[in-house]
C-alpha cells in the first residue's frame, strides 16, 4: 500500500511539472513499476508468512488475506497500466489516468485491510471515486460520459445505503470494530434491537452486493463496462470486483458471525443470491451480440460463483475451505477476465467492430492474440485450458462438502451453458471467413504484452495451483 501510494505521487509529480506532458511512457512505466514492486513485496510476505498485525486501534488489520486479495488488485494493475500504453496514446489527461487507476488500487487495499465499519466505508469510497471517472474517461464519447454518470448516480445510492445500514448495526452495538461487533452480537442484544439489526444488515448485504454487481444490483455493470475505456472495464471487473468481495468476507464473517445472530439467516440470502446471479448473468450473456457486453454479463455470473463461499457457509460446511475456493477463484479470474477485456481493448484499437461476426477471421490475422482469447474464454467457462477449471472444481467440491446441492447444481448448469457464448467467440476467430477485408493496423507492444501475460499466468495456474491454494487455504481460515 506504501509503494502504491508513492506511486500515485510520483504521477502527481510528473504530471504537476509536465502538465501537458504526452510521455505516455513514462507515465505507464511508473505505474507498472510501482505495482510490480508491491507486487512481489506482497508475493514474498505471502508466501514466507506473515502474522496478523492490528493498526491504528485495530481499524485496519494486516494478515494473509489482505495480502491475498492485494496480490490480485497489484496484478491487475500492473496488467491494466501496460495496456494502456497505447490504448490511450493519443489522449489527453494522461497523468490523472493513470493517478487514478492507482489511486483506486490503493482503495481497494485498504479495503482488504478494513477491520472497522469506518475504515471500511473511506475505503470503498476511495476505491469507487476514482472509478466513476475512469469510466467516464472517453469525454468525446457520449457512451462513456453517460455510462460513468450512471455507474456515479447509482454508486452514490448505493454508499448511502451502506452508510445508513452502518448507522443501524453501530446504534445496536455501539461499536464499529468487527471483531467488538461480533463480541456484542455473541453476548447478545435486546429482542426489541433484532429488527432494527436486521434492516441493518440487510442494508449493507446491499451494498455489497452493488460492489459485486450480483443481482439485483447488477443493473449497472454492462452499461459501465460497455461505455468505458476496454481497460478499465478489465479493471472495474477484475479487481473492483474482488474488492467488493474481500469486504463481504470481512463483514459477514468476522464482524457478523451466523451463529450469533438469531432470525438473520445472511447464508440463506447468499445461496439466494448465487443462485439468481450465477443463472441471469450467464442467460443474460448467451443473448447477447457484442463481445464487450457478453463479457460484462459473463461477469455478473462468475459474482454469482464466488458467492458461494458464502452461501456455503453452513453448518456442514468445511468453512475454511469454501471460502479458500472462493479466494482462488477470483485469483484465477483476476487473469483471465481481465485478459479477455484487454483482447476486447486491442480490438478496439483496431477498429474492428463489437459484434461475434466483427470477430470472424481474426486469428488469421493475429493468431497469437487469439490463441490466448481462446484460453481465457475456455478457463473460463471451466475447460481445462487454464486455472478456471480447478478453481471451480473447488467451489463445486466446497459446495456438496456443504450439502449445498441446489449450488453445485447451478454452477455445473450455468458452466455448461457458458460454454455456448464463449465458443461463439473463438468460433468466429478461427472458423468463421471474414465478411470484408479485414485489416490491423500495427501491433501494439503493450497491449500483446499484457494479453500474453495474462494467458501465460492462466494457463500455468492449473498446474501450479496448488502452490497458491496454501496460501489462500491459510488466508481462507485466518478468519474463523
Amino acid at each position: 500500500m506504501i509503494v502504491l501510494g508513492l506511486t500515485a505521487l510520483a504521477l502527481f509529480t510528473v504530471d504537476s511539472v509536465y502538465p501537458d506532458s504526452t510521455n505516455n511512457t513514462l507515465l505507464s512505466g511508473l505505474t507498472v513499476v510501482g505495482s510490480l514492486i508491491a507486487l512481489v513485496i506482497t508475493g514474498t510476505q505471502l508466501v514466507t508468512g506473515v502474522e496478523s498485525t492490528e493498526l491504528f486501534s485495530g481499524q485496519l488489520v494486516v494478515d494473509e488475506m489482505s495480502l491475498f486479495f492485494t496480490f490480485i488488485f497489484t496484478s491487475v494493475t500492473a496488467l491494466i497500466a501496460l495496456a494502456s500504453h497505447e490504448y490511450i496514446g493519443d489522449r489527453e489527461y494522461q497523468g490523472e489516468y493513470y493517478a487514478l487507476v492507482v489511486l483506486a488500487a490503493i482503495g481497494m487495499t485498504l479495503l482488504a485491510n478494513s477491520n472497522s465499519f469506518a475504515t471500511a466505508f473511506i475505503s470503498l469510497e476511495l476505491a469507487s471515486l476514482p472509478s466513476y471517472a475512469l469510466v467516464a474517461y472517453l469525454k468525446d464519447n457520449r457512451g462513456s460520459v453517460e455510462a460513468g454518470m450512471k455507474y456515479f448516480l447509482i454508486g452514490a445510492l448505493s454508499s448511502a445505503v451502506f452508510a445508513y445500514g452502518i448507522s443501524l448495526v453501530y446504534g445496536v452495538t455501539g461499536s464499529l470494530l468487527f471483531t467488538d461487533v461480533a463480541a456484542t452480537l455473541t453476548e447478545g442484544i435486546d429482542g426489541s434491537l433484532t429488527g432494527v439489526l436486521g434492516i441493518g444488515v440487510v442494508m449493507i448485504l446491499g451494498g455489497v452486493a452493488f460492489k459485486t454487481a450480483s443481482v439485483p444490483f447488477h443493473f449497472w455493470a454492462p452499461e459501465a463496462y460497455e461505455g468505458a475505456p476496454a481497460p478499465i472495464s478489465a479493471f472495474l471487473s477484475s479487481a473492483s470486483k474482488a474488492a467488493g468481495f474481500v469486504l463481504a468476507f470481512r463483514i459477514f464473517i468476522t464482524a457478523f458471525p451466523a451463529d450469533a445472530i438469531a432470525g438473520i439467516d445472511w447464508v440463506l440470502a447468499f445461496q439466494i443470491l448465487a443462485l439468481v446471479t450465477m443463472t441471469l448473468g450467464n442467460f443474460a450473456a448467451a443473448t447477447q451480440e457484442t463481445v464487450k457486453r457478453m463479457l460484462a454479463y459473463s461477469s455478473i455470473g462468475h459474482a454469482g460463483y464466488v458467492l458461494i463461499a458464502l452461501g456455503a457457509l453452513t453448518g456442514a460446511a468445511d468453512q475454511s475451505f469454501v471460502l479458500s475456493a472462493g479466494m482462488i477463484h477470483l485469483l484465477v479470474y483476476g487473469f483471465m477476465n481481465t485478459g479477455a477485456f484487454l483482447f476486447v481493448a486491442l480490438a478496439e484499437h483496431w477498429g474492428i467492430g463489437r459484434t461475434f461476426e466483427d470477430y470472424n477471421g481474426l486469428a488469421k490475422k493475429a493468431p497469437v492474440a487469439c490463441a490466448a482469447m481462446s484460453i481465457f474464454l475456455f478457463s473460463l467457462a471451466g475447460l481445462p485450458t487454464g486455472g478456471g477449471m480447478l478453481s471451480k472444481y473447488f467451489l463445486l467440491l466446497g459446495a456438496v462438502n456443504a450439502e449445498a446441492y441446489v449450488l453445485a447444481v447451478g454452477l455445473i448448469v450455468n458452466s455448461a451453458l457458458s460454454l455456448y457464448f464463449y465458443s461463439r467467440v473463438v468460433k468466429a476467430m478461427w472458423i468463421e471467413e471474414p465478411a470484408s477485408d479485414l485489416t490491423i493496423d500495427g501491433y501494439p507492444t503493450g497491449l500483446y504484452a499484457a494479453i500474453v501475460v495474462a494467458a501465460v499466468v492462466t494457463f500455468l495456474l492449473l498446474p501450479a495451483l496448488a502452490i497458491f491454494s496454501d496460501p489462500a487455504l491459510t488466508a481462507g481460515s485466518g478468519l474463523f
